[in-house]
């Protein structure tokens, strides 16, 4: 005869059992819906939803693995409750997944935006500064104690890391730029644009690294050779890109102007960088 525990055990495990099977149908559903996507509507499209229904994969093996070791009670667990909430709000971000792929590579082009916007932010508070721009961090370190010409900019320095903040500047206002272009003239409707908007977003991922080597060539002891070959890289970067952007469907008559503008700056800040350089 089966007791009241055991009878709540078996519709337990049965429903258990019915909540995997669900799971186990949307996960394949999810997967053929991704695969189906073609390449075609955009490979920064499929990037994204990818990304999201990893998310969610994640946040299901999360919930069922805390699941399978928590306890069999009528309360829920602060586990319990943690992970379920995770995994909704990775389903929850579905809805706000870009519906093309002129959406998709805006947003990745405005978050490259702002990782070059913090990094110029940062030399620009340590530029300012009167003294050491590493002295809260490297003074209290009694044990190596470095000195003052390691860790100050003399006045030389100075003028080299404001040149090249020139650079760095052009480096975000490419960035800037190329995001307008993109909401304004993106178009998403053929395959040829889509690979271009691909194109875009892809060279648009290596100017970040770019400027953040050059950066941190920028702080004490300044290495001369080490910043005049990043800026010469960030420089033939930044010409890559103008040149890319030139030949998409972004790029119309009234983009042409800034192209040019911001290729002369490139030059500009190029050969003033390098002739400070040279005279240190």
């Amino acid at each position: 005869m089966k007791t009241p525990q055991s009878c709540n055990i078996c519709c337990f495990c049965l429903e258990v059992e019915q909540l995997c099977d669900w799971i186990l149908k949307r996960v394949l559903t999810l997967s053929t819906i991704y695969f189906w996507l073609p390449k075609s509507q955009g490979v920064t499209l499929r990037r994204r939803i990818r990304d999201a229904t990893v998310d969610v994969f994640e946040g299901i093996n999360q919930l069922l693995e805390v699941i399978q070791r928590s306890p069999l009670q009528s309360s829920l667990t602060q586990d319990q409750l943690t992970s379920t909430g995770g995994f909704w709000s990775s389903c929850d971000r579905f809805a706000q997944l870009p519906r093309d792929n002129k959406s998709a590579s805006v947003l990745v082009l405005s978050s490259q935006v702002g990782v070059v916007k913090d990094a110029i932010e940062e030399i620009q508070q340590a530029l300012s500064e009167a003294q050491d721009p590493f002295g809260d961090v490297l003074h209290d370190d009694h044990d190596h104690p470095l000195g003052d010409q390691d860790t100050e900019w003399s006045d030389r320095d100075r003028g080299v890391v404001s040149a090249c903040v020139g650079m760095l500047k052009t480096a975000a206002a490419c960035l800037r730029k190329m995001t307008t272009a993109v909401k304004g003239n993106g178009d998403s409707t053929s395959a040829q644009n889509n690979k271009q908007l691909d194109d875009l977003v892809d060279i648009s991922m290596d100017i970040s690294p770019g400027v953040d080597d050059l950066v941190l060539c920028l702080y004490p002891p300044m290495d001369y050779s080490g910043v005049e070959n990043n800026l010469s890289k960030l420089a033939s970067l930044l010409k890559k890109v103008l040149e890319i952007i030139r030949s998409t469907h972004v790029c119309g008559e009234s983009e042409i102007s800034w192209v040019q503008f911001l290729e002369g700056a490139i030059d500009h800040n190029l050969n003033n960088t390098k002739g400070l350089i040279q005279h240190c």
